[in-house]
């Protein structure tokens, strides 16, 4: 990755102490590599809930498994393993990565979109700190979905942590919907104001929505559905 790009760090001193979630945004296939690169940098080993396709293919699937990653299973029990798998490493110190959107961004000007429960459904049943960070620049090394890097010239990414998303107010209750949408609305809300900053612009008033504009919420083909001209 040091070959690849030149980063600015910013903000990794807000790490807490002890386990904790850290919630990018989701730009480019290869973010989880700048994202791990600027963590495992900053003295935390990084661990991804990922879905537990990637587990399957033999080379893939090795790596995932022995570098201790947690893989996330559709099924009920497979959920509540994963919970627990991800339960371990907060209890031992170690940091959970979470991309609360769980695909990449479909906004077209890739700012972070609608966010998924999982990531506020962990924090509220283990307790453990919530850190979103943002990270901007990778995208034009490996642009959304591109099967081509392009490295000249050297790119440049900035990694961005904030402060620790508050959410003491919504623990110790009952996690309704209700409750579960207001603690992801705040990370996505944590997530794209570090983003803003990074870009020095300023964010669009709502979040993109793949549902509202009848994208497909995985896969690569969303921009070809009814609303790809958005």
């Amino acid at each position: 990755m040091n070959v690849l790009i030149g980063h600015t760090w910013k903000g990794f001193d807000k790490f807490p102490s002890g386990g904790f979630i850290l919630c990018p945004n989701h730009l480019t296939e290869i973010d989880p590599l700048v994202v791990g690169h600027a963590v495992y940098s900053n003295g935390h080993i990084p661990r991804w809930m990922a879905k537990e396709s990637l587990f399957k293919p033999p080379v893939l699937g090795w790596v995932m498994k022995t570098s201790g990653q947690v893989p996330v299973a559709r099924s009920s029990s497979g959920a509540a393993r994963s919970l627990q798998a991800a339960k371990e490493v907060l209890d031992a110190g170690g940091v959970i990565i979470i991309y609360p959107e769980g695909t990449l961004t479909r906004d077209p000007n890739l700012w972070p979109m609608v966010g998924k429960t999982g990531a506020a459904r962990l924090a509220l049943q283990t307790g453990a700190p919530v850190v979103p960070v943002s990270h901007w620049g990778d995208q034009d090394l490996l642009p959304r979905y591109s099967k081509k890097m392009f490295l000249f010239p050297r790119k440049r990414v900035n990694v961005t942590v904030g402060p620790e998303v508050q959410l003491d107010d919504l623990r110790g209750g009952p996690r309704t919907r209700k409750v579960l949408q207001e603690a992801t609305d705040r990370i996505m809300d944590a997530i794209t104001a570090i983003q803003a900053e990074q870009r020095g612009e300023e964010p669009p008033a709502e979040r993109w929505d793949p549902a509202a504009h009848g994208q497909a919420s995985t896969g690569r083909s969303f921009e070809s559905g009814p609303s790809a001209d958005q």
